[in-house]
Parts: C-alpha cells; structure tokens; sequence
C-alpha cells in the first residue's frame, strides 16, 4: 500500500507540475503583451515592437498583439503596415469597437496622402469602419466624434454631411458633452461661423471636468486665425488645467504643437514638452519619440545645439524607424 501510495503521490505531483508549466506557457503572452502596451504609452517603438515579435508567430494570430502594432506603426506614420495589422486584429476579433476605430483611423491617414481615386476608395473603407466601430460599441465616444468628424470632412458622395454630424453630436451629448461640443465646433467652421465654433470650443471647456485638452484645442483655433493674444490665453489656461490633474500630460504636448505651429515661445513650447516627457503620464496620443524629435527642433532653433543632439539621440534610441517630416510645424 505504502508502494502504491508513494506512484500516486509521484504522479500527481507531476501532474501538478505539468499543469504549472501549462499555465505560465498560458500567461507568458499576457505578460509580453502587458509589457508591449507599457512600451507603447511610454513612447519606445522599438522596444514594443521587438516585444510582440517575440510572441508565437511574431503576434500574427493574436488580436491583441495585432492592435498594439497597428497602434505603434500609426504612432511612426507607416499607414501601410498600420492598417494591415489592424485589419488582422478585426479578423482575429471582428467584434471589437477600438479595432474598427483603429483601422479607420490608419484608412483615414492613408486616405489624406492618396491620389484621388485612391483617397475616394480608402475614404469610404474609413468610413465603414468608423460605423462598424460606433455599432459594435455605440457608448465609444472616440469613435462617435471620429465618425461626427468623418460626416463634416467627407463630401455627400463620400456619405459625408452636416446633418448626419449633428445627429452624432446629439448622441455625444449623452456620453460626452465636451466632445459633442468640439464636434458642433466643427460644424460651425465648416459653415464658416467663427463665432459659433469659438462658443462651442468654451462650452466644451466648460463641460470637461479636466480641460487641459479642451484649453489646447481651443488655443488651436486661436492659432488657425492669428489671434495671438487669445492663443497665448488658452495656452495658459492650458498648463494651468494640467498642473492641476496628473493624468493630462498629453495636452501639454498639444499645446507645444500649437506653438510650433504658430513659430511663437520656441522657449515655452520646449518647457511643455520637457514636462510631458518627465511626467509618468506619457501616451501613444503624444508619442515620446515624436517629443523629442520636436524638442531636438526647438532647442536648436534656441542654440542648445548639444541638447539638440541629445534629443534626437534619445528619439532615435526610442524609434529608430521613425521619419519625421521636413517641416516640423506639426
């Protein structure tokens, strides 16, 4: 008996260890996907990438995986490579909302540097995603604003139209107010009424809890039509709405590009961004890399030429694929 006993116990033990190993096989790729999607909001491409290409078949049969590369290949700008993962990702997952949104969004990137044929053929498979994304998850207020948006850019023969955007702002106005009031801004600029889209942009900081985007947003406006003393307003509102909540780096990455745009305060548009990128509230919405090519820009415009070098070297390490643009004010 005691024989006997002494095979069950060596059996079930390595039972037991088989079913261990099992499940750490089983959590590894959850773990690498954790660690992909650390590296995705802290701005290092490379690491990301490296990350999910170690998973089984480089990530290709997991959704996933498939949408962390979509969003890191948008965040490089290689639209090409974005959209055939993220259309891997619906595939693998064709219920999920952010993968549609993703997938419209790269369609919609590509759409803008297309010859028209092409623009016309990619717009309207944005279009189809950005349905697809607001049906599947009718409460995604991303996804209803990308949408909204799509309808006020888009010409009827696209399945754009004003009506059509105000009806998704009357549904925004049920989940989100500040967003449902930045598309009516957009509406109003379409039907050339500064007015009403500078009201609409106020009410939108006025709804948000936490503005500090809003107040970019709106400083934006101000920098579209050369009225600086309002922009530079809003820029300040700006940074004082993020000193206030720790999870709104971003918007001072936003603001930074307001200024760039606008080729005012290089000193204070390098002091935002140097804020955002010490902060631990980076996001794939302000990509790290693309900070500190930005940064690299402005402190040489400023004569720091070895901080300039120092920048770059840094965005490089962080994504070295990325090829930012000639010009800059972006």
């Amino acid at each position: 008996m005691r024989g006997a006993l002494a095979r069950f116990c060596a059996v079930h033990a390595l039972l037991l260890a088989g079913l261990a190993t099992r499940t750490g096989w089983a959590q590894e790729p959850d773990r690498t996907l954790e660690k992909a999607n650390a590296a995705l909001q802290a701005g290092a491409a490379d690491q990301a990438l490296s990350l999910i290409a170690s998973l089984p078949q480089g990530g290709t049969e997991n959704a996933e995986a498939q949408s962390l590369e979509c969003r890191v290949r948008y965040g490089l700008e290689q639209w090409n490579a974005a959209i055939a993962a993220c259309q891997q990702a619906v595939n693998l997952d064709p219920e999920n909302s952010e993968d549609h949104l993703w997938l419209g969004r790269a369609l919609g990137e590509k759409a803008s540097r297309a010859s028209f044929m092409a623009a016309y053929t990619l717009g309207k498979q944005a279009f189809q995603q950005f349905q697809a994304a607001t049906q599947l998850n009718p409460r995604n207020a991303a996804a209803l604003a990308d949408l909204g948006e799509y309808y006020v850019d888009a010409p009827a023969v696209l399945g754009g139209g004003l009506d059509k955007a105000e009806s998704v702002a009357e549904a925004l106005d049920r989940i989100d107010s500040a967003r449902a009031s930045e598309l009516r801004a957009e509406i109003a600029q379409e039907r050339n009424d500064a007015g009403a889209a500078e009201q609409e942009l106020k009410k939108a900081v006025a709804a948000s809890p936490h503005p500090s985007r809003q107040w970019a947003t709106l400083a934006r406006f101000y920098q579209q039509r050369r009225r600086w003393t309002e922009m530079d307003w809003a820029i300040e509102n700006c940074i004082a709405a993020a000193a206030r909540d720790p999870h709104a780096g971003v918007a001072l990455y936003d603001g930074a590009g307001v200024l760039i745009k606008s080729d005012r305060d290089p000193a204070l548009a390098a002091k935002m961004l140097e804020h955002y990128l010490a902060s631990s509230d980076r996001t794939d919405e302000g990509p790290a890399f693309v900070a500190y090519h930005r940064l690299a820009h402005l402190k040489q415009a400023l004569g720091d030429d070895p901080g300039a070098q120092q920048d770059e070297e840094i965005a490089n390490e962080l994504a070295h694929e990325y090829a930012p643009a000639r010009d800059t004010k972006h």
